[in-house]
């Protein structure tokens, strides 16, 4: 057993005996472990059944804040009073806060502890001034009694706290006059506005068990001292200072430790492919906030304001601010006018009075074609966009269905696209991205396209799901947001493109916790691209 003890462990067990209680920090310190070692060395010996817990502690510490370590620089409060005051003679309270740049809570605390120690005192204009000039030093600060105690306690904790590494000082090496001072310095919350910040810690208090000695004699017959050369470098053979060094013994049967590269995400690497492949065909990327009004969100898509989708079912409200300030112009005057009698784009509208308020109400962006209506008033003609958008939507989460889902939103404009445009896309997404087999279009309807067409695709499991829709924009979208030359549509759900790509069977797998699972589905994809 003393072969497959570690260093670390073996120094422990030399220098510690049955009587001796052990901790974390004692063991660090005695034996100028690394932060951390101690700990190790500790949990391997319990796991062992070397040392077992004794005993709990909870023990109180004082972490010097940023505005400690503030006071330690420029002085305390306490102390910058005293000598502004010293200059000035007599002060308002509100002018020592202005000129020492403070809070008039902290002036006022401070000046309350001054006056308590007999230092300051208010005159009857309000104004602070000394009560004993004659018990200052000669730099102005009181030179005797519990003002100057105070005061070189409040100076020696901060600087006793700043030389250390972590800033903390425990409570039990404070004497009596500095816990006392410490009281009024130190906070457990809102910490941030005092100098020092109270901490709880518990200590964890370790003892050996009876196999300490048997295994301490075998370590001492062995040789072992704990000291032992771990690796042999390059450095050591070529200066030769191996040479007399013992060196640890190594139980070649222990397994290696499992090496675990980092990966890509397989769904975010997904993502990526298609946002290439897009690219590559000629597209520009657009993006929003996740947040929108129900005015791009709706209805400068034509979809009327009394329509079923806009029930609180399907989409969510923010809760504050519930609205925004204000919409565009002249978007917002031409979109109302289309929905109420047609504006200028040749329809009869919807024919009912267009709510002004109801459109500035924010809610969480619902479909990604909000992306593309916003793009529409500064889109080149000719031209092609796209975007990788974050939905959210009130829906019963299953296989094929989530509350928050991706949409891959794109446009094309220009004088010749028409349908069979639309078309070539569509087979693009369902067969080259998706890797569908069987593919179908379906008539479909849409408030803002017309024609309208969903396409299907067969997965090998779930069957036949819809893919996203899509269409001709109409022209009242098009022709009041400015574009009078024809827009083919489309919003597919990418996560639903990527279900089949990746050989899944269930949206929720995509967002798996389980590292395992994500990994293997990784790998299995890098195989599959290999073949």
């Amino acid at each position: 057993m003393v072969k497959n003890l570690h260093p670390l462990e073996v120094k422990i067990i030399r220098r510690y005996g049955m009587s001796d209680e052990l901790s974390i920090e004692k063991v660090e310190a005695d034996l100028n472990f690394k932060s951390g070692n101690g700990n190790q060395a500790l949990s391997w010996l319990v796991s062992k059944g070397i040392v077992q817990e004794s005993r709990r502690e909870t023990r109180v510490f004082y972490e010097l804040t940023p505005l400690g370590l503030q006071w330690k620089e420029q002085g305390s409060p306490e102390e910058r009073i005293i000598e502004l005051v010293r200059i000035k003679q007599s002060l308002r309270l509100p002018d020592i806060a202005q000129t020492l740049k403070l809070d008039n809570k902290d002036v006022g605390s401070a000046f309350g502890a001054l006056s308590k120690l007999g230092v300051l005192a208010l005159n009857e204009r309000k104004e602070a001034l000394f009560v004993l000039p004659s018990a200052l030093s000669e730099n102005g600060r009181p030179a005797r009694g519990d003002a100057a105690d105070y005061l070189a306690t409040i100076r020696g904790l901060l600087n006793r706290a700043a030389a250390t590494d972590s800033g903390l000082l425990a409570e039990q090496d404070l004497s009596e006059l500095e816990k006392k001072a410490m009281v009024g310095i130190a906070k457990k919350r809102g910490a941030s506005a005092s100098a020092f910040r109270v901490l709880e810690r518990e200590i964890v208090y370790f003892a050996f068990t009876g196999v300490r000695d048997p295994i301490a004699v075998a370590l001492e017959q062995a040789g072992i001292t704990g000291e032992e050369t771990g690796a042999l470098t390059q450095e050591m053979l070529a200066d030769g200072s191996w040479q007399g060094k013992t060196f640890r013994a190594y139980n070649v049967n222990v397994p290696p430790t499992r090496l675990v590269p980092g990966r890509t995400n397989p769904y975010a690497k997904f993502l990526e492919d298609v946002k290439d492949k897009l690219v590559s065909l000629g597209f520009e990327e657009f993006d929003g906030p996740l947040v929108e009004t129900e005015f791009w969100n709706s209805d400068a898509l034509f979809m009327p304001q009394f329509h079923s989708a806009r029930d609180i079912h399907d989409v969510y409200h923010i809760a504050e601010p519930t609205h925004a300030r204000a919409i565009d112009e002249p978007w917002l005057s031409a979109v109302a006018a289309a929905h109420q009698n047609g504006g200028n784009t040749g329809s009869r509208g919807w024919n009912y009075a267009f709510d002004r308020d109801f459109t500035r109400r924010l809610i969480l962006r619902s479909q990604g074609t909000v992306m593309s209506a916003k793009t529409l008033p500064h889109a080149k003609i000719p031209g092609k966009y796209f975007g990788m958008l974050r939905c959210f939507r009130y829906d019963r989460v299953d296989a094929t269905h989530l509350s928050d889902f991706y949409q891959t939103e794109g446009i094309v404009l220009g004088e010749e696209v028409n349908l069979r445009t639309l078309l070539g896309f569509l087979e693009m997404f369902a067969v080259e991205v998706a890797g569908a087999k069987e593919v179908k279009y379906v008539p479909g309807y849409f408030p803002f396209t017309e024609p309208s067409i969903e396409v299907h695709i067969k997965h090998p499991v779930l069957g036949w799901f819809e893919l996203g829709g899509s269409g001709i924009f109409r022209p009242e979208v098009t022709a009041s947001l400015g574009v009078d030359v024809p827009v083919a549509a489309w919003g597919i759900g990418i996560d639903r493109m990527a279900l089949m790509a990746l050989g899944l069977n269930d949206l929720r797998e995509l967002f798996s916790y389980d590292i395992e699972r994500v990994r293997l589905r990784r790998t299995q994809e890098q195989r599959q691209s290999t073949l």
